[in-house]
């Protein structure tokens, strides 16, 4: 039973690490945040996109995963929700183009209103750093595919057999590594080093991670 025991935490722990390092919408979500919002609200982005996870883990153990999972209708209503979201977050990747583009055309209030609006977005607030922790949040929480690993992986790989406290520890340690990695993309991408290496080129950085997550999200809503 022991051994039993150990060779599925070992691949527990396998599978997950490698879903978690793969690139995906999660990355794109972080990066984007830590390169425009810096490196606190690319954390607590890391922090959301665990506790995202940690839905998906929670009513599966509950078992609820497999019954959402062989219905079409949910999986298609997570699918479209998360593909809008995604397709919302890359376009508004573009908002400082767009706001060029019609800063040009407006009067001299519009205009006050703008740089006065551009000045308090600077500005670290209560409201940003929430905004960095759901982004990722929902991100994840509204990502099928995570869904279907959470629940590919409590179905297939973790025994029925195991303890309620032992599969609590493996949530738990999914939702860690989540956490943990991503956290450290967000200190790695704002590192001193690395900012002076991207600065010239960090709008077009944004602007292509946000084209990603739009294509992704389109791909995501066409798929069948």
């Amino acid at each position: 039973m022991a051994d039993t025991v150990s060779v599925e935490m070992i691949a527990v722990a396998v599978i997950t690490v490698l879903a978690v390092i793969s690139p995906g919408p999660d990355f794109a979500m972080v990066t984007r945040i830590a390169l425009s919002r810096g490196r606190k609200a690319g954390v607590l982005c890391a922090i959301g996109i665990g506790t995202g996870i940690s839905v998906h883990v929670a009513y599966t153990m509950i078992g609820l995963g497999v019954i959402f999972a062989n219905n079409v209708w949910v999986l298609n209503t997570i699918r479209i929700l998360g593909a809008c979201y995604l397709i919302w977050l890359g376009i508004s990747a573009f908002w400082p183009d767009l706001a060029k583009v019609l800063k040009r055309r407006k009067n001299d209030r519009a205009k006050n209103i703008e740089i006065e609006t551009t000045k308090n977005a600077k500005t670290p607030t209560a409201k940003g750093s929430s905004a960095s922790f759901w982004s990722g949040f929902v991100c994840n929480a509204l990502n099928p595919k995570a869904m279907l690993f959470i629940v590919s992986l409590f179905s297939q790989v973790i025994s029925s057999d195991s303890s309620a406290v032992l599969q609590i520890g493996y949530g738990v340690f999914i939702a860690l590594c989540h956490m943990v990695w991503f956290a450290i993309v967000a200190l790695a991408l704002t590192l001193p080093a690395i900012q002076a290496r991207i600065e010239g080129v960090k709008s077009w950085i944004e602007r292509g991670v946000g084209a990603c997550l739009a294509g992704l999200g389109i791909k995501i809503l066409t798929s069948n």
